[in-house]
């Protein structure tokens, strides 16, 4: 038997599905958002490695806590995104 034709979907089931990965994704990464934000404040509430006594002693503490927790929730979002599309790498891969 030869090989077979590519797959084709119609412009609106690629939509439908577009649309349904993105919201995935947005909920992953809002996931990974929570997580690094919960990471980051139990850093500061710790005080591990003299974070929260450095952000407490600080003359803007709201900006170094931003400071603190701004790379931790990137980095989760980027960690959540990256989770859950691999669910759909391999789908795709067949």
């Amino acid at each position: 038997m030869g090989p077979e034709p590519p797959f084709r979907s119609m412009p609106e089931a690629a939509s439908r599905d577009h649309r349904r990965v993105l919201r995935h994704l947005a909920m992953r990464a809002l996931y990974g958002v929570l997580a690094g934000a919960v990471a980051a404040g139990a850093l500061i509430m710790l005080d591990i490695g003299s974070v929260g006594t450095l952000i407490a002693r600080s003359t803007d503490p709201l900006l170094a806590a931003a400071t603190v927790l701004a790379p931790f929730a990137l980095t989760g979002a980027a960690a959540g995104c990256a989770i859950g599309l691999l669910p759909y790498l391999r789908k795709f891969r067949r």
